[in-house]
Formats: structure tokens, C-alpha cells, sequence
């Protein structure tokens, strides 16, 4: 029996973002079972930076639950996210467990092309502001195959069933996954390297994919928007011989910082006696 592992990046139980999921699953095939975690349930402590995470047994060495929830990313087959808009952005714990994503990189053979799927909710029409960026963000750095993700609207638990089309979308989704390729094609302006639909229009009249920062043109017609993206020279998620060499560099970094360690200490020095810290009392 194959696992789906659904990610739920909400702490309301029930809520939108676990019974999507658990849709989802109901439109798979029969020999799929469903696993669950629920982010802010864990205590996944911020990153250190410490990088140790990429070298020796390649394991981060803090005593939390992010093992624990990576351990069951890894031997799911493939997963689904979810999460509700906090402030026009994704719930916190996604992004602080995805701050932990270095250590992705020692599974890098069992998570490479894991098909995946996310959803984003919000409470309000239109206020879903960068949510579904920080999903997909979610999708694609944690090495997957990227097979499609949604935006759902909808406060009160249960909601998003009401009045849309939330179970057919689902449906999609469920077939997206058990399917190699995504069913039908971009209903809205997509970067033709990685899929995402955020841009930023930079000053030079010059257009940024937000999910693989790839840059390019863009030119609009009477009848369609059309992107030309380059992916640049340091792509890591596009195919596994970019994610090696993502890996490669990252671990270059400490002895690019080894050799630079004085002169990078000197610029630091100056700053250590600027400004005042704002700490709880008896720290």
C-alpha cells in the first residue's frame, strides 16, 4: 500500500487545510492510506545556520521533532501541503520547518521528484497575498515533483465545501498525483522553467519568477501575456544534477569562509557595539 503524507500547516483542528487533505484522499485509489502531521503541533526550532547539517552523518543536531516529520516526508510516496493565509502569508510553521531544508540534501535520492501537491486558503476572496507562493516555495524546495496546487477561500471550518468547487479541485489534485504529468495544461500565465504564477516586474522592464528567481521578458498582446524566462546560473531545483551542485556550493561555503574569516571578522567588528538589544528581563 502506497502512503500519502498530508501536511497540515494549520494548529485549528478540522479546519479547511486538514479536510482538504484528507478530500484528497478520499479521491485516490484504494490502495493509498494517509498519513498526517500537523505542523504547529511540533516543536521545530529556528535554524542555527550551522551547516552541519551537510556534512559528516549529514543530520541536524537539535533536539526537536524536525526529524521526526522529515523522517515521515521520506518514506511517504507522495505528500500534500496545506496551509491558511496568517496575514496574507502562509502559517509560520511551514516556513519554519522549510528553514530547516538543508537537511533535505541527505535524502536528496529518496525525496528527488516525490510528487507533491499544495493548497492555500484564506478567509477572505482575494486575500490569499503571497500564500501560495510560500506552498509551492514549500513543494518545490523540498525537491518534489511539483504536480499542482490550488487557492481555496473559505474562514469558518468546513467552509471551502460550501459554495465552490473545492471537491472537484481535489479531484484534480488526487489525479495529478497518481498521474507522471499534471492533467491539462496553465489556465494562467505560468514561468515556462519551473510553473510558478508570482512574478516581480523589475525596473529595467524586466520580469522575476518569485518560485525560481529565473529571469526574463515579458510581452502582452490583445490576446495573451507571454514570459521568456532564463534560468539563470545557479538553478537547484529544475533537475537532480542542479540540486548536486546546489549542494556542492552550499558546502563550498564554509571554506570560502575559512579563507575569508579574518577579513569578514574585521567588517563585523566594527558593528558589535552598535545599537542596544531589546532582551527579557535577566538575560
Amino acid at each position: 500500500m502506497k502512503t500519502l503524507l498530508g501536511i497540515i500547516g494549520s494548529p485549528r483542528k478540522h479546519g479547511n487545510s486538514e479536510l482538504f487533505i484528507k478530500e484528497i484522499h478520499r479521491q485516490m485509489e484504494d490502495d493509498w492510506r494517509l498519513r498526517l502531521i500537523r505542523l504547529p503541533e511540533l516543536n521545530v526550532l529556528p535554524c542555527r545556520a550551522c551547516y552541519q547539517c551537510l556534512f559528516g552523518e549529514m543530520r541536524c543536531p537539535q533536539k526537536d521533532d524536525f526529524n521526526l516529520a522529515l523522517e515521515a516526508l521520506v518514506q511517504a510516496d507522495a505528500y500534500v501541503v496545506a496551509a491558511p493565509a496568517y496575514f496574507l502569508g502562509a502559517n509560520a510553521s511551514l516556513k519554519r520547518f522549510l528553514d530547516r531544508g538543508l537537511s533535505f540534501y541527505a535524502h536528496l535520492d529518496q525525496l528527488w521528484s516525490k510528487p507533491a501537491v499544495g493548497a492555500a486558503i484564506a478567509g477572505i476572496r482575494g486575500m490569499e497575498g503571497y500564500t501560495k507562493l510560500m506552498v509551492d516555495s514549500f513543494i518545490k524546495l523540498s525537491l518534489a515533483d511539483h504536480r499542482g496546487s490550488v487557492v481555496l477561500y473559505g474562514a469558518l471550518p468546513g467552509e471551502i465545501f460550501l459554495e465552490s468547487n473545492a471537491r472537484e479541485l481535489a479531484g484534480q489534485l488526487a489525479k495529478a498525483i497518481r498521474l507522471e504529468k499534471t492533467p491539462g495544461g496553465a489556465s494562467t500565465p505560468a514561468c515556462p522553467v519551473c510553473g510558478g504564477d508570482t512574478f516581480r516586474f523589475l525596473p529595467d522592464g524586466g520580469v522575476r519568477c518569485m518560485l525560481c528567481s529565473g529571469s526574463g521578458q515579458y510581452l502582452v498582446d490583445e490576446r495573451r501575456f507571454q514570459l521568456t524566462i532564463d534560468p539563470g546560473d545557479h538553478p537547484f531545483f529544475r533537475s537532480y544534477e542542479d540540486a548536486k551542485r546546489h549542494l556542492e556550493w552550499l558546502r563550498g561555503m564554509k571554506e570560502m569562509f575559512l579563507a575569508r574569516r579574518k577579513e569578514l571578522k574585521a567588517i563585523t567588528q566594527d558593528y558589535l557595539k552598535e545599537g542596544e538589544w531589546v532582551r527579557p528581563e535577566g538575560e
